[in-house]
């Protein structure tokens, strides 16, 4: 288990994280979105053992994570937001390296190159030469080949093209069914919707929300677009209790959110001519919570 407990973080009298808490079981995924700038990197800092906190404390598998910093380091791979390589390395002196810092085991290898093959990344290039993307996946590779039983990611598809965060993420899905405890910050909420089970949202330092994803999509919003026969239905739809937002003179969205027993019963009463159902990203559901929470109305 991670567990953190009213961990705080200044810097020079700017605020870095102030007095965070929260709990990721062993096994489970964890994904801390927040914008740049809002604490993600520092909260990772401090689990990783870089930095000392001011009050709190973290802890994995029962280490303090300042403490006890040294032995962490054996059962946690970690891939930081900001990569930096020896440039004078090609891509496989650099992994060999990594390699032999944690034993040569075979099974290390094995990943390895399996890594490099579902990544397309060839290894022989000089790291000076590569692109963003490729760095990227060079960190990814030198994290995941480890096998460590805890994973820490800041930022980890930074610079990767589309195909390959689709790619990164079945990686991190099949991490998950070994058993992996994975924290992975974000900025982009589609990833951490598909691969974790909770959710922690930071800005300016500040803890302001967390959730169970399960719970998140059964808040999410779904929306209809629809177009009715003529004015009598149009108008039938006004005098319901749906929420509309007119597209056209007979031609509505509505939206919806949890039950969908008044929609399907009223829609049955008038003729409709063209009929769409979409959904609303699942972001905005958790920013629906959000903002509900710090209202108080627990809607």
């Amino acid at each position: 288990m991670l567990e953190v407990s009213e961990l705080t973080k200044s810097y020079h009298k700017v605020r870095g994280v102030k007095d965070l808490s929260f709990q990721v079981e062993s096994g489970t995924a964890f994904g801390f979105l927040g914008p740049n700038g809002a604490g993600k990197t520092t909260t990772i800092r401090l689990l990783m053992g870089f930095m000392k906190p001011d009050l709190g404390s973290a802890r994995i598998w029962g280490l303090d994570c300042w403490q006890d910093r040294a032995e962490l380091k054996r059962i946690i791979s970690y891939l930081p937001g900001e990569l930096h390589f020896m440039e004078q390395f090609t891509g496989q002196e650099f992994l060999d390296l990594i390699k032999g810092m944690h034993g040569a085991h075979e099974t290390i290898r094995k990943n390895q190159i399996d890594l490099l093959r579902i990544l397309e990344l060839d290894p022989s290039q000089g790291i000076r030469k590569m692109s963003k993307g490729m760095k990227q996946k060079l960190g990814i590779i030198a994290a995941l080949m480890l096998d460590s039983p805890v994973l820490i990611l800041d930022e980890p598809t930074s610079g990767l093209d589309p195909l390959m965060r689709k790619t990164f993420i079945e990686l991190i899905l099949e991490e998950k069914k070994r058993g992996k405890t994975i924290f992975m910050s974000s900025h982009h909420f589609s990833e951490i919707e598909r691969t974790c089970e909770r959710v922690g949202i930071i800005r300016d330092g500040e803890l302001l929300a967390i959730q169970d994803i399960a719970l998140l999509k059964q808040k999410e919003r779904q929306t209809f677009d629809i177009e009715v026969g003529g004015e009598e239905d149009a108008e039938f739809l006004r005098q319901s209790d749906l929420t509309l937002y007119p597209l056209d003179h007979h031609k509505f969205t509505i939206q919806v959110e949890g039950e969908q027993e008044l929609l399907w019963k009223t829609l049955a009463q008038i003729q409709v001519k063209r009929f769409q159902q979409g959904s609303l990203e699942l972001e905005e559901a958790f920013m629906h919570y959000y903002h509900s929470s710090l209202r108080g109305d627990g809607t």
